[in-house]
């Protein structure tokens, strides 16, 4: 749906001042941890996976599952593992924006969206993902329906009313178009339960990701998570940032706005800092953020991503593979897709557009790769720990993660002038390693000094000879 940007919040500021001290925070030498404990467990599939996002609608000219399934032996070569549908449901024609409405209009939480196919048909694609051993993820919105949902007549307690009586969409919001659920109403709890596991009984669904979900409360996500995952064990994703109460024990991941939001500022290092120590630190164990640089929210209605991060836009991709939490790629993404997608109409995407479509596949291709082959940049407890390099350079973004033998190391040049960097080899830094850019072999020797030159906007990424 729909976001505003979320900020650093006083809290976060305040666990990572304690633990990096001032803005050169790159300075520290520790390792940044987790300071909750979490209850929640994911399913093992997850722990390199990298997360597709596929707009349905937007997807084909046909736009429906059948363009979706055609399409995965595609999608499975970029190296994604996850398939997120937004939502496939059918949608409201009541009080709906644009020609088509909103997919997070939901008419019917048991139903699919006929332009996109039968029950059938979307059966058929979830077989053709698992077969490929890919994973599905039904996007679901459980903060509002459609106003023509049938749920408004058969139970107007389930929703907000305002001063006068009247059912009313979400505070705070320009979301006219759908209409406020109320979780004090028991029997709305039992029918959204009830409508997850129709998902997962019949179709074999792998995951959630939960629209809003910090507008529905924490103990509704506890008790309804437990309930879906005696089924089977999914993977539950919050469109969330700041609620933590919803990781402690009903979700897995949750969204890297803060990351987002500093990237977005080219040129920002203290604050791209601060972000990737809040992916650790204001997280419970094994709990992680999903990392993005676009999505369908970010592309329709903030701008492209080559819009907003201009000539950071590769190293900011590559950030989001490289630092805690799982990485999406959105549907144009891998093809340097230019256009923002209209919302609320038919809009498909031009597949062939960019005559560079190819280079950016390849780009994207070799990220998932390396994230798969080293398990230091997995998500959550599977993946390695966050430790930034002793830096004296104010515009130079300098970590590392190990998880055993597997080692990552990341320099990333946050200016406009080239930077002749020495570093210092810490002992759990140490190794022999591949450049990622060259393919040649590289050893930093512990007490010793790593010296290159980064140039304006680029990256450096070193991964340990041990990674398989």
């Amino acid at each position: 749906m729909r976001m505003k940007s979320v900020v650093l919040t006083a809290a976060l500021t305040a666990t990572l001042a304690l633990v990096l001290g001032s803005v050169t925070p790159a300075a520290s030498a520790l390792p940044i941890t987790h300071t909750v404990a979490a209850r929640q467990v994911s399913p093992d599939w997850v722990n390199s996976a990298t997360v597709y996002e596929v707009n349905v609608r937007q997807f084909s000219e046909a736009g429906d599952f059948d363009a979706v399934k055609a399409a995965l032996p595609r999608i499975k070569s970029l190296g994604t593992d996850v398939l997120w549908l937004m939502p496939i449901y059918p949608v409201g024609k009541l009080k709906a924006k644009g020609s088509l409405g909103s997919p997070y209009a939901v008419a019917d939480y048991q139903a699919v969206n006929p332009s996109y196919g039968t029950n059938a048909d979307f059966k058929a694609l979830v077989e053709a993902a698992h077969a490929q051993g890919m994973k599905i993820v039904l996007d679901w919105v459980p903060n509002h329906s459609a106003w023509d949902n049938p749920w408004i007549t058969q139970h107007p307690d389930w929703y907000t009313h305002d001063s006068k009586g009247d059912i009313t969409w979400p505070a705070g919001t320009d979301w006219t178009d759908v209409a406020d659920f109320n979780y004090d109403s028991p029997g709305l709890r039992t029918a959204m339960t009830d409508a997850l596991k129709y998902w997962v009984k019949n179709f074999d669904i792998d995951g959630y990701r939960m629209d809003v979900a910090g507008g529905v409360p924490a103990d509704f996500w506890n008790t309804a998570t437990a309930e879906v995952n005696k089924i089977k064990q999914l993977w539950w994703l919050a469109e969330d940032q700041s609620n933590t109460d919803l990781m402690i024990q009903a979700f897995s991941a949750n969204y890297n706005w803060e990351l987002m939001n500093a990237l977005n500022h080219v040129g920002g290092r203290d604050n791209i800092l601060y972000a990737i120590s809040g992916s650790v630190a204001n997280y419970p164990s094994g709990t992680y953020p999903m990392n993005f640089i676009t999505n369908h929210d970010e592309n329709s209605w903030n701008g492209t991503e080559f819009q907003r991060l201009g000539v950071g836009l590769k190293q900011s991709a590559a950030i989001t593979f490289i630092t805690p939490g799982i990485p999406l790629i959105y549907n144009g993404q891998e093809v340097g897709l230019q256009k923002q997608l209209a919302f609320f109409e038919k809009d498909a995407i031009n597949w062939t557009a960019n005559p560079d479509a190819a280079t950016w596949t390849a780009f994207y291709s070799k990220l998932t790769k390396l994230r798969k082959n080293n398990s230091a940049l997995w998500s959550g407890a599977a993946g390695g720990s966050l430790n930034f390099i002793d830096s004296k350079y104010a515009s130079l973004l300098s970590l590392y993660r190990v998880k055993g033998a597997n080692k990552v190391v990341f320099l990333a040049n946050t200016s406009a002038r080239a930077i002749n960097a020495s570093l210092p080899v810490a002992k759990g830094m140490a190794g022999k390693f591949v450049d990622y850019a060259s393919g040649k072999s590289v050893t930093l020797t512990a007490g010793k000094k790593l010296s290159l030159t980064v140039k304006p906007w680029d990256f450096v990424i070193y991964s340990s000879a041990a990674s398989k």
